[in-house]
């Protein structure tokens, strides 16, 4: 008897495992999803082996896989970028292995759809396929380059990333256009992406959120942070996330150097500590300056979200919605962040969130939080009811199977 489940060809610009940082946890869960209605074959690009030897879980859940290395330096991606018109971001994720790997899976599988996440990995969609192709954006990466540009002072790097956000504009647009359905994780950068578009004649774009795993990020799951604990005993302030991302950095940086100084001014012994892997030069620089400490990669981000009594998200620059955010609201942490990073959430500020713009904003609102703890912890316990309520990926991801033409398919079981 033949097969009834469909079978996907999923393709990210990096591999989904461990769903550790932002893009991993969202292309995680989809495939996932995705591999309860269909046999899924992965093609990723990987950093080094180490990478690819921790790929196990990716096993249990799709037919076959290819994990490429992923070769060449910035550098040279932006000579290539150059040569062939190409936006740099692109032409940085180039294989020609994975490419072949496409082509001899379309060859010897039946696939009716491929799923691509992320920009980067439309250049592997051949031009002669003709199953559906679904594209997931996630972001309007061309807005955060023009975002890049406008803060940025004339010069040589200001106009690498205006070439950039007009080149890969204009990508995104041409595969949007060859795409059955283009993602984008908010309404708000659908909206965005649809406005950008020369022509938006017979593109057809939707929203697709992100959502959390509440049972795994909860405050009963964990102990706090013991190291929290030690030495000055004052209100202890968290950021977490992928610290050589530059939104990431610009956040950190403002409020260590700027917000601190005000809330230490009144609590001295409040300690701001920012947690996650490949602190840039000028992040480690922070570690000691007014009560920062940096502590580059940790096990799990968990212990210290449950050890803090606020968790800040002061992002300047935020496309989509920030996995960040959603994991403190879920381990009932208050959490204090910009408009930016707020996007998309739908939570009420004041009752799930605090939300500031600012320094003297933020400080104040921080101050606010850490003198009546019960308003914080109220905070908390709201941040998590509405997780549980609407962020749980279940209920986020619901629209899929229809989205990829599936609606009312049983799901797929073990060969």
């Amino acid at each position: 008897m033949a097969d009834p489940h469909p079978e996907v060809l999923f393709l990210a610009h990096r591999i989904p495992w461990p769903p550790d940082r932002g893009d991993r946890i969202r292309s995680w869960h989809l495939l996932r999803a995705l591999s309860a209605h269909a046999h899924v074959h992965l093609g990723c690009l990987v950093e080094d082996a180490a990478e690819a030897a921790r790929s196990g879980a990716l096993a249990e859940i799709t037919a076959s896989r290819c994990l490429a290395p992923r070769k060449g330096s910035i550098g040279w991606a932006g000579i290539r970028a150059l040569i062939t018109g190409q936006p740099v971001s692109v032409a940085a994720f180039r294989s020609g292995r994975l490419k072949r790997w496409v082509r001899q899976t379309l060859a010897t599988r039946n696939i009716g759809t491929i799923f691509v996440f992320s920009g980067q990995m439309a250049q592997f969609v051949p031009d002669d396929f003709r199953g559906r192709v679904v594209m997931d954006f996630v972001d309007v990466d061309s807005a955060k380059y023009a975002a890049y540009t406008a803060a940025m002072r004339p010069g040589p790097v200001r106009a690498i990333h205006a070439r950039e956000a007009r080149v890969l504009s204009a990508y995104e647009e041409r595969f949007a256009r060859r795409a059955d359905l283009s993602l984008l994780v908010t309404p708000e950068e659908r909206d965005l992406f649809v406005a950008g578009l020369t022509d938006p004649t017979g593109i057809a774009v939707a929203a697709l959120g992100n959502g959390i795993d509440a049972a795994t990020f909860s405050p009963d799951a964990v102990a706090p942070e013991s190291s929290l604990a030690e030495g000055e005993a004052g209100p202890q302030i968290v950021f977490t996330g992928q610290m050589d991302y530059a939104p990431n950095v610009a956040a950190v940086c403002l409020f260590a150097r700027e917000v601190m100084p005000i809330i230490r001014a009144r609590c001295r012994q409040a300690r701001f500590s920012i947690v996650g892997r490949a602190p840039t030069a000028e992040v480690r620089a922070l570690d000691g300056l007014n009560g920062t400490r940096v502590t580059g990669e940790v096990p799990d981000v968990r212990p210290w979200l449950a050890g803090a009594d606020l968790v800040v998200a002061p992002l300047l620059i935020a496309r989509g919605v920030q996995n960040k955010v959603l994991e403190a609201m879920a381990m009932a942490r208050p959490v204090l962040l910009t408009p930016a990073a707020a996007t998309g959430i739908g939570a009420r500020d004041g009752v799930h969130f605090a939300i500031a713009e600012g320094v003297d904003a933020l400080a104040a609102r921080a101050l606010a939080l850490l003198d009546d703890r019960d308003a914080a912890r109220a905070m908390g316990s709201a941040a998590r009811g509405f997780v549980l309520a609407e962020a749980g990926w279940d209920k986020v991801l619901a629209p899929l199977p229809d989205m990829m033409g599936w609606d009312g398919m049983e799901r797929a079981g073990a060969d």
